[in-house]
């Protein structure tokens, strides 16, 4: 999952929008030569060194699990995915920022008549979930080790039936809360690909986060599923509490389960 990776007062790791790029990147203001928009990335990329089976999990498994076709360069005519192929024609969930894995590799051993797509681009993150699927045998999972924002581009309008956000980088000074993934320039195109009555979970600890997303995220189409404070206050039936959510309740802070479903 997006899991609170980035150090709470990190500033951009990664910003393509940066000028410096190299002559003859630029096809117009605002485009890469590939046809790609120019979008800001926030995060990191890489952390520790990654260990020797980490670096074998991504040379030998992770070409295997793309879902198709993501990136500009490969696919610049945002041709959709096909994943009816991909899945055999099982119902397909998304995992919006994955971690370390524990949750969507759960979710894939729990529900293998359902297929998981996973987009992450903490690369350890990548190689911690590679591992995971190794022991649990999954063959209902796609990874995208990229921007989120990128494969809601390819992804098929009206194809995902469950959607995951949990514990996103909280990005807590004010003036980087247009970073968080509820803003309309996330949420609208993660809504274009959820089909009508689509459930979309959100976990966070942060209570600003919480506030946000009440309010972006009912902008973009949702419903709020609650009607006592039970609903917000404990876990969903299914859940798997990961380590980050262990780290922060170790630190005081108290989760918030969100659920929407999606209008249309």
């Amino acid at each position: 999952m997006a899991e609170d990776k980035t150090p709470r007062d990190a500033g951009p790791v990664a910003d393509p929008s940066d000028t410096s790029r190299p002559e003859g990147s630029v096809q117009a203001e605002g485009a890469h030569v590939s046809g790609a928009p120019w979008r800001n990335f926030y995060g990191r990329f890489s952390g520790k060194t990654l260990k020797d089976s980490q670096r074998r999990y991504l040379a030998e498994d992770l070409a295997d699990l793309s879902p198709g076709a993501v990136g500009w360069d490969e696919n610049p005519d945002r041709t959709p995915l096909d994943l009816e192929a991909l899945f055999g024609g099982r119902e397909t969930w998304l995992e919006v920022g994955f971690g370390g894995g524990e949750h969507l590799v759960h979710q894939a051993s729990s529900n293998p008549d359902v297929g998981i797509i996973g987009a992450e681009p903490f690369i350890n993150g990548v190689a911690m979930l590679l591992g995971k699927i190794r022991k649990a045998g999954c063959d209902n999972i796609a990874v995208h080790p990229g921007d989120a924002r990128d494969l809601m581009d390819v992804i098929p309008p009206q194809s995902i039936a469950k959607a995951f956000l949990l514990y996103p980088d909280p990005w807590p000074k004010t003036r980087h809360h247009r970073r968080r993934f509820v803003t309309q320039e996330h949420l609208e195109p993660l809504a274009r690909c959820l089909k009508p009555g689509a459930i979309f979970r959100v976990a966070t600890d942060i209570p600003d986060y919480v506030r946000q997303t009440l309010e972006e995220v009912p902008k973009a189409g949702f419903e709020w599923l609650a009607s006592e404070a039970a609903d917000w206050r404990e876990p969903w039936e299914d859940w798997i509490s990961t380590r980050y959510e262990q780290k922060g309740l170790r630190e005081g802070r108290t989760p918030t389960y969100l659920t929407f479903r999606r209008l249309g």
